[in-house]
């Protein structure tokens, strides 16, 4: 099971050495492909061989450039040879509207409950609420209490002039937290053979990505709760090289799925797992979703 998320922000030569990537800087580091879900290129002076990508396509890997502003702007994807690809991609397009209203719903709701978990954990109103809202969300949505609860929320954990369209640090670190979440479902969703422009409820023909819009959303308020917990004593809206190391290591951070206690990077292959079964014909019930229960990283096993 892959788990790593390797950042580099610093001058570096990256090289294939057999199984492992050597990362070269003033020190060489060794680590395994086999243990690499993501790699991200923070730096406008990093090289790489050819040898590099192809490992990433190899092992299923996401590589991820940044741009002038260090946010995400570029990804390579791995073609993987997957053995369903063709078939998946049927199924993706002969999905009928109800199953995939059904399961729009089930997103939203596990969005919205993890929406009042995050709530409680930073002691803000408005749980209850939430948690109401959630209770209402109907197939498809059609009431759109998702965005109703996006403003509630919002406004309970950061205050009622807060808006998303401020150049805050705020802002920036839930854009750059959100980016690497979406790339780490794209992967994932590409490892499993889904085509990720088509989408449940995102449609955008201008999105190559709208099925990895969808299933982020659950994930969404893990990222809201380490941007408000680390919020203080930041006077400009520019993420430093800590800010984005912290947030790609939210992947590694403790979620609650229906099989147990797991990193969020499992719980995002756990997730397009159980999607899969509900295009082969399951039920909506079947989508497997996490819930939110706080920062603590995930103890992984020697």
């Amino acid at each position: 099971m892959t788990w790593r998320s390797v950042m580099i922000s610093r001058p570096a030569t990256l090289r294939r050495e057999k199984f492992a990537l050597l990362i070269e800087q003033e020190q060489t580091a060794r680590v395994p492909f086999e243990d690499i879900a993501v790699i991200v290129l923070n730096h406008r002076e990093i090289t790489l061989t050819h040898s590099v990508l192809s490992a990433c396509g190899e092992y299923g890997i996401g590589l991820f450039a940044t741009g002038p502003n260090h946010h995400p702007n570029g990804v390579f994807m791995p073609f993987l040879p997957h053995s369903r690809g063709t078939r998946m991609l049927r199924l993706q397009l002969d999905l009928g509207r109800p199953a995939a209203k059904r399961a729009w719903q089930s997103i939203i709701q596990a969005k919205i409950g993890n929406q009042a978990e995050c709530l409680k954990l930073t002691d803000n109103f408005g749980a209850e609420r939430l948690e109401s809202l959630a209770r209402r969300v109907r197939s498809g949505d059609p009431d759109n209490l998702e965005s109703q609860a996006s403003g509630l929320y919002f406004h309970a954990l950061f205050g009622n002039s807060f808006h998303r369209g401020q150049p805050l640090w705020i802002n920036a670190a839930l854009d750059y937290g959100y980016t690497v979440f979406r790339a780490a479902v794209a992967r994932g969703l590409v490892a499993h053979g889904f085509l990720p422009a088509f989408g449940l409820f995102h449609a955008s023909e201008q999105n190559a990505f709208n099925l990895a819009d969808d299933m982020i959303e659950p994930f969404r308020p893990l990222v809201d709760l380490h941007v408000f917990k680390n919020r203080i004593g930041h006077d400009v809206d520019e993420l430093q090289p800590a800010d984005k190391a912290a947030l790609v290591s939210l992947l590694n951070v403790d979620m609650v799925m229906p099989r147990g206690t797991m990193s969020a990077l499992t719980a995002i292959e756990q997730a397009i797992e159980s999607l899969a079964r509900i295009y082969e014909g399951g039920s909506a019930e079947l989508l497997e979703l996490p819930q939110l229960i706080g920062l603590a990283a995930h103890q992984y096993e020697c």
